[in-house]
């Protein structure tokens, strides 16, 4: 069996490895010409998305490019620290989230996969997918084309394959918040290595982790109600959001203001998309996983790992049922509920961020009994506890709730 994988970020590299185990050959096919490392500031690998890993043997470079983060200090704009929440397993065996550059997360995966025989593909983007009785043929963007026996859309949020799998899906949907982050170095925290604070500003949210090298890895979301044209915040340069954002958080209490105005690297900002829920996740020879099936907002910190879990979950069903179509299903039965899941929560925590006076009060007032409840409660354990078998057998195919 061959499977056309189209994408090369973090589901995509990782879906290769995970079918080879599974004895399935996979190609990966990338649209940018010389791969994607360079996309994106930081991100949160959960305990679960390095079990997936771990599942497959995959997961010591990964955990060698970035550092602990198994908590989250949250303050309000006042200064008024609101409590903890744990961000990682609570097994005291299981492995811990850590915090790492998403060049870094997008290169040990590559380089992981090549060793492994991977074949990597660039600068095919795809425009059209054929489907026949006994195969699945993608065409890209340079007249080039390649087939195989099925084709697993791994290519984000703004995925082409899941447009070809139902040319009605909804597009994603603006999460009412600007991303933005930067690194910081020279500048004192008052805060041990490894550990998330994050602040509930009056104008946005902030938030930041000391590294073991001393220098502050730091982002910023800023409300926003419309969605901005591509081209309006790519106009934007470093300096302009300096200020806008030292002038943001300047009543806010913290080192938000003085972290961004030392700040030595800021990169591009952009809007936040989620796909909170999408009808169809395969049809035939062709599925979709990680973001393009079900992107959570970034404040779920599980973007990554769901997407590292999804490509184990998928190679395990092509091993274990007997139809690509039978896996494809068994699959979406196994993954949807818990994902979906994890999309409402975090869309939730977005709506905090973007509070008005009103809800900053209330939301100030009620945060500390929630994150004392929830501190190491079922909710927490279900998405960080969740581990990877990769010897247990896949489920058969169930309807999904």
């Amino acid at each position: 069996m061959k499977a056309l994988i189209i994408g090369g970020g973090i589901a995509g590299p990782a879906a290769a490895m995970a079918l080879r185990r599974a004895g399935i050959d996979a190609t990966v096919y990338e649209a940018r010409p010389s791969g994607a490392e360079g996309a994106g500031v930081f991100l949160t690998l959960g305990s679960n998305g390095i079990d997936a890993l771990r599942a497959i043997g995959a997961d010591t470079e990964v955990v060698s490019a970035g550092f602990p983060t198994p908590e989250i200090v949250v303050y309000s704009g006042t200064g008024k620290r609101l409590g903890v929440t744990r961000v990682s397993g609570t097994a005291g065996s299981g492995p811990v989230s850590h915090t790492l550059q998403r060049a870094g997360l997008y290169g040990a995966l590559r380089d992981e996969a090549r060793r492994r025989g991977v074949p990597f593909v660039h600068g095919k983007r795809l425009t059209a997918a054929e489907e026949t009785p006994d195969e699945v043929r993608a065409l890209f963007a340079d007249g080039s084309e390649a087939t195989g026996d099925l084709l697993i859309g791994c290519d984000g949020i703004h995925s082409a394959v899941r447009r070809l799998i139902d040319p009605t899906a909804p597009a994603p949907a603006y999460a009412g918040l600007l991303g933005l982050g930067g690194y910081t170095r020279g500048v004192p925290v008052d805060v041990e290595p490894g550990s998330y604070h994050m602040i509930f500003g009056k104008r946005g949210f902030f938030g930041y982790a000391l590294a073991p090298g001393g220098d502050v890895w730091w982002f910023a979301n800023v409300p926003r109600p419309d969605e901005p044209a591509r081209h309006e915040t790519e106009a934007i340069g470093a300096e302009e959001w300096r200020a806008r954002l030292v002038r943001m958080f300047a009543d806010d209490a913290g080192p938000a203001a003085r972290l961004v105005r030392a700040s030595q690297e800021i990169l591009p900002a952009g809007p936040l998309h989620t796909v909170p829920r999408l009808p169809l996740w395969h049809r035939h020879r062709m599925i979709v996983i990680g973001d393009a099936a079900h992107a959570p907002s970034p404040s779920s910190g599980q973007g990554a790992s769901l997407s590292l879990e999804d490509a184990v979950e998928l190679a395990k069903c092509l091993r274990d049922r007997p139809g690509i179509e039978e896996a494809f299903s068994a699959y979406e039965a196994l993954r949807r509920p818990r994902v979906e899941r994890i999309v409402r929560q975090a869309a939730r925590i977005n709506n905090s961020k973007a509070a008005g006076p009103v809800g900053r009060v209330v939301r100030d007032a009620l945060m500390p009994l929630v994150l004392k409840l929830t501190a190491d409660g079922k909710q927490l354990r279900r998405t960080y506890d969740h581990r990877t078998d990769w010897d247990a057998p896949a489920p058969a195919a169930t309807p999904a709730r």
